[in-house]
């Protein structure tokens, strides 16, 4: 499977997450992203966007906001803890979105997702809670990543 991923703010490309992704057989397509433009971030993911035509596109925090801005035609989401209150102007996301978070994330309040379900419209099923922090790298986190992303096919 094709797959976005738009990472965090202030992380590095070639992370736990997208490697795990990669390992387990994906195409992973990984944009540097500007860490203090957020125009220009979602800029550089929409040209990957367009030229890549990924089946899914996972968004890490900052990288979550960046893919709920992002006119994403019929690809699915999978948003990890999406920071979406404090950047970028989007304030639902699509039908058929996962957003995967950890109540004991201590950078992006869990509220945050809960409230973004409800804005959206989304099953409560759309919401999976797990892991042990923000991050989202522990070895359980990254199995469920995994099987969102697997679970996530084009809409249409």
């Amino acid at each position: 499977m094709k797959i976005l991923y738009l990472h965090g703010w202030n992380s590095v490309v070639g992370g736990v997450k997208p490697t795990y992704l990669k390992t387990h057989g994906h195409e992973v397509i990984e944009p540097v992203l500007n860490h203090d433009d957020f125009e220009a971030a979602l800029g550089t993911a929409r040209a990957a966007f367009d030229q890549q035509q990924p089946e899914v596109v996972v968004g890490s925090s900052r990288g979550g906001a960046v893919a709920m801005n992002l006119k994403s035609g019929s690809s699915r989401l999978v948003l990890l803890c999406p920071a979406w209150r404090k950047w970028g102007q989007a304030r639902t996301v699509k039908p058929g979105t996962t957003i995967l978070h950890s109540r004991a994330d201590d950078v992006v309040p869990f509220d945050d997702s809960l409230e973004l379900l409800s804005l959206s419209g989304l099953p409560e099923s759309a919401l999976i809670e797990v892991g042990q922090d923000h991050r989202l790298a522990d070895p359980e986190s990254l199995e469920v990543l995994r099987r969102a992303v697997e679970g996530a096919r084009r809409v249409g």
